[in-house]
């Protein structure tokens, strides 16, 4: 693992506009730097590059990061291969790995240092897990190459050696406890926490054996370019045939997708993406130099990987299976689309002959014929109503009022103006019924005054004393020290804003190292792993739209008194509810000096 110090000291010698610049050409505007945003498709500059904070946010696909955090996003490299780079260009020797000990830390205790605590606040027990799983990752290359077993197989499914090193495939061996070759400790009982964490080893009762055996294995990899789980597929017969690893903490199956974080360059160049249902489909297409095409874990593809795709792409292929399961499997993507749909966005589903997937497709006609099949591909409106359709008579009233009743509910969801309007047309052509009585029936809002109404409520949100406050602390850390600690007491950490402010506040108590001298980028940087990260990245990127002028200790001594005021309305509005009667000597003290303000 790379020293901590190491890597904020060379973020404070690089200049993150100068790195940036280097492959996107950076425009002055105001205090910052535009550009049109690389990771997704836009005419208009959204990405922005703050030089007084270091950090980019895009506000059209919302990624946010520092120097470090774009190498990896837009070269597609690991954390290490990011900072080797970046120190290369700042003229920096990056120092020996440090070794990190298996053993967790203990939580009950306090570190010696501030530093120290950093560290163990936001990498040790993480850089454990990952560590663990990379050490497994090495174990099951190494037994791929000692297993003629598994090599005759991937050989048989079409494979070179060369793909199945990039793939980082490998083979996980029949012994019941094979991983103990690779971890001498196996037993004890940090390293069986450790193990069962990442989901390797299943405890039950006094036993603990190994999840993966006798099975190709796929490493998982998130969008840091970090082994996170393991795919494992079965060579002969048996069941599962594909087994993943459970949810970790590291790990969740509806929020990644196999192979998104080599292919975005893929993606992007090509400005689509195909979502198929294997690691095999996808290796497959790879090796025919189809790049950009990524898998599901094991689940339907939910909505949060559909927001991922949609940021690298304005096109989105789902390739499923012809029989029933796959329609079905189709449906579902569709469902989950809805609500994210922008006139700019190109949905479709391509099945393939019966009995054919893209992994037998493409090895069997190769890969000019599978991309004419990917031009014919089903766009989603016509799908939608395809299968509306089946099973309806239109040529009655019953059956075309039917339609209309099961196409409502995903009209509504849907925000684009100019898509909900051609669907409308589309559904009057098949029911008979006008445009104008259709938007009626269906009861939809103009989508376009929706999204209105919705940017009103974000706005207003924007403004929200707890949401001031932390912008401030974001901006200045050592306004710290100018915050009414009684105004935390009343955080309910249930909502959004207000635990972020709490989780903030603590992490600047515990690091005040951090705050004693003014910090050349932001405070996140130091951060990687608290919660509410999004959201603190949100709110530190409003900052960008910031007015020179502003006062900062004016707004956020204004914030303060705003969030009082509320407190002490919301008190008063409880005390008032109650009858004078059922009111104690100090709750009437309280409400005449709440009153007398």
């Amino acid at each position: 693992m790379i020293p901590q110090s190491f890597i904020l000291d060379l973020l404070n010698r690089i200049d993150i506009v100068d790195a940036i610049d280097r492959y996107i050409p950076l425009k002055k505007a105001g205090a910052n730097f535009t550009a049109c945003c690389p990771f997704h498709n836009e005419k208009t500059p959204s990405f922005t590059v703050s030089q007084s904070k270091q950090f980019y946010h895009c506000f059209g696909c919302g990624v946010h990061g520092n120097a470090i955090g774009f190498l990896m996003e837009y070269g597609g490299l690991s954390f290490t291969d990011a900072v080797s780079q970046l120190a290369e260009y700042a003229g920096m020797q990056m120092p020996a790995p440090v070794t990190v000990s298996m053993n967790l830390p203990d939580s009950s205790g306090s570190p010696e240092s501030s530093e120290e605590f950093v560290q163990n606040q936001t990498n040790i027990s993480t850089q454990d897990l990952n560590q663990t799983l990379q050490i497994a990752a090495q174990f099951y290359k190494s037994q791929l190459k000692l297993s003629q077993k598994a090599i005759d197989y991937l050989k048989k499914r079409g494979l070179s050696g060369k793909t199945a090193a990039r793939f980082g495939i490998g083979y996980a061996p029949p012994g019941w406890q094979g991983l103990s070759a690779a971890f001498p400790d196996y037993k004890s009982e940090q390293t069986r926490s450790i193990l069962q964490q990442v989901g390797l080893v299943v405890v039950d009762a006094d036993k603990q054996y190994d999840r993966f055996r006798d099975r190709i294995i796929f490493p998982i990899v998130n969008l840091k370019g970090r082994i996170i789980g393991f795919g494992g597929r079965v060579i002969e017969q048996g069941e599962p045939k594909y087994l993943n690893s459970p949810e970790t903490a590291l790990f969740g199956k509806g929020r990644e997708l196999y192979h998104l974080f080599s292919a975005r360059r893929a993606i992007r160049e090509v400005d689509r993406v195909i979502v198929v249902e294997g690691y095999m489909d996808v290796i497959a297409l790879s090796q025919y130099s189809i790049d950009y095409a990524v898998a599901t874990l094991g689940t339907a593809i939910t909505s949060f990987q559909i927001q991922r795709l949609m940021r690298q792409t304005d096109n989105i292929i789902f390739c499923f299976d012809g029989d029933n399961a796959g329609r079905k499997a189709a449906w579902r993507a569709l469902e989950n689309s809805l609500e994210f749909l922008s006139d700019n966005k190109y949905l479709s589903f391509l099945f393939l002959p019966e009995g054919e997937d893209p992994d037998s497709y493409v090895s069997r006609n190769g890969k000019e014929l599978f991309e004419q099949q990917l031009m014919r591909a089903t766009p989603l409106s016509e799908f939608m109503f395809k299968e509306l359709c089946l099973g309806i008579n239109l040529q009655t009233s019953e059956g075309r009022a039917k339609l209309i009743h099961q196409t409502k509910p995903l009209l509504q969801q849907i925000k684009a103006p100019a898509l909900v309007s051609l669907l409308l047309k589309k559904l009057e052509e098949l029911s008979g019924v006008n445009q104008n009585q259709m938007a009626g029936l269906m009861q939809l809002k103009p989508a376009l005054k929706r999204a209105n109404i919705q940017q009103d409520h974000v706005a207003r949100q924007l403004i929200t004393p707890y949401r001031r406050i932390i912008m401030m602390l974001l901006c200045k850390p050592g306004y710290l020290e100018k915050l009414d600690r009684e105004l935390l007491v009343e955080c309910d950490e249930t909502k959004q804003e207000q635990g972020a402010l709490k989780a903030l506040v603590d992490l600047l108590d515990k690091n005040l190292h951090l705050i004693e001298n003014p910090l050349t980028h932001s405070i996140l940087t130091y951060f990687n792993d608290i919660p509410y990260k999004t959201l603190l990245e949100n709110i530190e990127s409003e900052m960008l739209e910031w007015d020179d002028m502003i006062d900062l200790e004016a707004e956020f001594m204004g914030a303060q008194q705003l969030l009082r005021q509320a407190q002490r309305n919301k008190r008063m509005t409880e005390l008032h509810s109650k009858s004078l009667a059922q009111l104690t000597d100090e709750e009437k003290q309280e409400l005449q000096k709440l009153t007398s303000f």
